[in-house]
């Protein structure tokens, strides 16, 4: 069992920057992804970004540039650094782990088996 708790959302300018991070509870597999999702009012759920437990990462074309994932050095924390915010960035951002992934692809977001509780991104015009 994966644990995990969002924290960092709040509200911003565009423009502005947040800094998401995921606690994540004592992970056992060797290898995984950890993600970040995100809802907007009325509309479903979206992937944002991912990280491989070896440090490969991947982006929605709509935050490339914008967006970055990391991990703690400890592998404890996941981030997601956000610049150049824009309205459309208005969600509720979740955190998410695959526990261990043995595919070759990259999963879906029915893959993943383990979600935080989501923190609220908020950013005016």
């Amino acid at each position: 069992q994966v644990r995990l708790v969002e924290s960092g959302g709040g509200s911003v300018q565009a423009g502005g920057s947040l800094r998401l991070s995921c606690a994540v509870s004592e992970n056992t597999y060797r290898r995984y992804y950890m993600g970040w999702f995100r809802q907007p009012p009325g509309k479903e759920r979206e992937g944002v970004a991912s990280i491989r437990s070896d440090g490969r990462t991947t982006y929605a074309d709509s935050v490339k540039g914008r967006f970055t994932i990391s991990f703690a050095n400890t592998r404890r924390t996941v981030y997601l650094q956000m610049n150049t915010l824009k309205p459309e960035d208005t969600a509720m951002y979740y955190c998410a782990s695959t526990g261990g992934w043995f595919a070759s692809g990259l999963p879906q977001v029915d893959d993943y088996l383990y979600w935080g509780q989501g923190t609220q991104v908020a950013v005016s015009s």
